[in-house]
C-alpha cells in the first residue's frame, strides 16, 4: 500500500501538464489566491500566469472544461514531496516475528519461547506461533492444541489473538498482536 501510494503521488506530479503542454482551447481558471476566474481561453490564462511570473498548471484534466490553476509549480512539487516524506516518517512498519513450537515441548523450553514472544510483542511486532507436527505426532492433534492454548494463556496479559489457532497441513498456526494496538 505504501509503495502504491508513493508511486501514485509521483505519477500525479509527473502527469500534471504545465504552461505550453496544455493543448485545450479553453479552461476553467483559478488564480493564485484560489479565486475562480471562470472559463477563459488557454492563451489568455497563459498570459495571466506569465504576467505574475507563475505557472499555469492543469490540476483536473478530466473535468469539462479542464481546471487549471495559476501557481508556482516548483513550490507545489516541493510541498508534495515534503508531505510524502512526513507521511513516510510517521508510519510504523509492523513486522511479523515467528515462534516455533512442537507438541512435545518441555515446560522450560515453552517458557523461553513465551519470553521471546513477550519481547516481540512489547516492541510492537506481531507474533506468528507455529506448532509443527512430525510423523506420528499428527495423529494426536489434541496434544498440540493443549500446548498452543497454554502458550496463549501465558501471553494473554500483553497480547490479543488476531487469528485463532488453526491446523494447516502439518502445522498449527496462531497469530498474536500486542494489546495496545
Amino acid at each position: 500500500m505504501k509503495l502504491f501510494r508513493r508511486c501514485q503521488i509521483i505519477r500525479d506530479i509527473n502527469e500534471l501538464q504545465i504552461n505550453e503542454e496544455i493543448r485545450d482551447k479553453e479552461v476553467r481558471l483559478i488564480d493564485s489566491n484560489g479565486d475562480q476566474m471562470g472559463v477563459v481561453p488557454v492563451k489568455e490564462a497563459q498570459k495571466l500566469a506569465n504576467s505574475k511570473n507563475l505557472d499555469l498548471v492543469k490540476i483536473a484534466p478530466q473535468a469539462k472544461p479542464p481546471v487549471c490553476k495559476i501557481m508556482d509549480y516548483g513550490k507545489h512539487k516541493y510541498e508534495l514531496a515534503k508531505k510524502e516524506k512526513e507521511a513516510k516518517k510517521n508510519q510504523k512498519v509492523v513486522t511479523v516475528k515467528e515462534v516455533r513450537l512442537s507438541p512435545n515441548i518441555e515446560k522450560h523450553d515453552l517458557q523461553v519461547k513465551v519470553n521471546q514472544a513477550t519481547k516481540f510483542l512489547k516492541s510492537g511486532d506481531k507474533v506468528k506461533v507455529t506448532l509443527r507436527f512430525r510423523g506420528r505426532e499428527l495423529s494426536n492433534i489434541s496434544i498440540g492444541k493443549k500446548v498452543i492454548d497454554e502458550f496463549k494463556d501465558m501471553v494473554a496479559e500483553i497480547s490479543q489473538i488476531e487469528k485463532e489457532a488453526k491446523l494447516e497441513g502439518k502445522q498449527m498456526i496462531m497469530v498474536l498482536t500486542p494489546k495496545n494496538s
